[in-house]
């Protein structure tokens, strides 16, 4: 998944004033304990990051 892929599905789940926010503030267990800024910046795949954002945020199934 491509990083644009990644925060227009993150935009469009959350809206695109609140993604970033999300993104930078919630701190998730499932990430290593980072947030989802620290976890692309750390080398983790956008992809893997989006799946376990649908998880933690139970993102329906059709927006996954």
């Amino acid at each position: 998944m491509r990083l644009t892929v990644f925060w227009q599905r993150m935009a469009e789940h959350f809206g695109s004033g609140y993604a970033d926010s999300f993104a930078r503030d919630h701190v998730m267990a499932e990430l290593g304990g980072r947030t989802v800024h620290e976890a692309l910046e750390s080398g983790w795949e956008a992809k893997d990051v989006w799946r376990v954002v649908c998880a933690v945020m139970n993102v329906p199934g059709e927006k996954r």
